[in-house]
């Protein structure tokens, strides 16, 4: 038993020693993305990392972040950093989750399984989306406070009704709901990649693929499917905008919602909420909290910015609010909970850091992020993210007052 201990303890130390390397070497989400962009097909890397039309909402996202200033402070002694954040009746040890990514194995054959044994040992949320590569079920032996669902909400009501009762017989916490997807976007960039989902091999797809060897292995020896939807469907490979996602999947109503919320007891979780008109057509919806996001500029190019949209919607809502979009540092994940969010999630980073870095790409993520928050909390005073608030900005120029 000694010696299996020893093994245990030496094992997670290598592990540490070379996630702390990573993060001294790769010291920024951009650094990770960069070496995830050398390391990926260009196929995939357009999947992964483009938005829609001139990607006037994404380059929106962060730019938001950079114009918010915050007030520091001084003469506060010595005090403790807590990385907890409580949310929706549970405590997390971190203060940001996992966000859903579909076809995340196309970036990793193991991504979701890695993303959910990180939830797990680090004990934040992650979102399994309707379109994994991997099952439902397949988490079955995480804790349910770290298992979120992700539903596109189908047109069918017999695959409603499958995947909501497969969500909790597998005893998923939360069902987070995603509104904003009314009509296939234009992604220009995945078009001219030529990726199709699932992912068919032509004639420019090989000539990526011989280019990349290491990563084109691991694909041939794990081709990616919707594992979730297999039983409802069989379908061939369509262009990654007119994939089997968007045949099955209806635009949702309120109506929808209402019967939706009479299937699903556990926590419900409206994602897609970009501006305050849309949170009063929400007010008869029995939620337990909306997700302010854009889908990361992948839908519509001209609205305003995520974090303009947090700020107009905690105006206007007294209920939980989870954020994402743009986020590429723990400073940024502050300006975020000093702007109203209750917890953020982040999804892009999470994907590049995989890619990156493959099974380590988790922690190293988790460690760069804490390192972050904990240096910029200490300049601001606060001993954790619930100390933030609106009192602490300094500026915010050009958004919304």
């Amino acid at each position: 038993m000694q010696v299996a201990k020893k093994l245990v303890m030496f094992k997670k130390n290598l592990r540490r020693k070379k996630v702390d390397y990573l993060v001294d070497k790769f010291p920024s989400i951009t650094d990770a993305k960069i070496e995830a962009r050398y390391r990926l097909p260009d196929f995939v890397w357009e999947y992964l990392d483009s938005a829609t039309g001139s990607e006037m909402s994404k380059m929106a996202d962060r730019g938001s972040f950079d114009r918010v200033k915050l007030r520091p402070d001084v003469l506060c002694g010595d005090f403790e950093i807590s990385m907890r954040q409580k949310f929706l009746d549970h405590t997390y040890s971190l203060p940001f989750g996992i966000g859903p990514v579909g076809m995340s194995g196309l970036i990793q054959p193991r991504a979701e399984l890695w993303l959910g044994e990180a939830a797990a040992e680090h004990s934040i949320p992650y979102t399994l989306p309707t379109l994994a590569t991997i099952a439902i079920e397949d988490l079955a032996n995480t804790p349910s406070k770290s298992k979120w669902f992700q539903l596109y909400c189908p047109k069918d009501p017999v695959i409603l009704q499958d995947l909501v009762t497969r969500a909790l017989e597998a005893e998923y916490d939360s069902l987070v709901v995603t509104v904003d997807l009314p009509a296939a976007s234009v992604r220009e960039r995945q078009l001219r990649s030529g990726l199709t989902l699932p992912p068919r091999i032509t004639w420019p797809i090989a000539h990526q693929l011989l280019r990349n060897p290491r990563w084109s292995i691991s694909f041939l020896l794990n081709r990616p499917t919707f594992k979730n939807l297999t039983s409802y469907s069989l379908t061939k490979g369509l262009i990654s905008t007119k994939h089997v996602g968007y045949k099955m999947r209806s635009n949702p109503d309120l109506d929808y919602l209402l019967q939706l919320r009479e299937l699903w007891p556990k926590k419900l979780i409206i994602k897609g909420v970009s501006t305050a008109s849309q949170t009063k057509k929400l007010t008869p919806l029995d939620a337990d909290a909306l997700w302010v996001s854009n889908h990361g500029g992948r839908q519509f190019q001209s609205g305003i910015s995520s974090l303009e949209s947090l700020r107009e919607i905690r105006a206007q809502t007294d209920l939980p609010l989870i954020f994402d979009g743009g986020i590429e540092s723990g400073l940024d994940i502050i300006k975020a909970y000093v702007l109203g969010a209750d917890f953020v999630m982040l999804s892009r980073s999470w994907h590049y850091a995989l890619a990156a870095f493959g099974k380590d790409g988790p922690a190293y993520l988790i460690w760069l992020l804490t390192r972050d928050l904990q240096a910029n909390l200490a300049q601001m005073g606060c001993g954790s993210v619930s100390e933030l608030n609106a009192e602490h900005i300094f500026l915010t120029k050009c958004l919304k007052t």
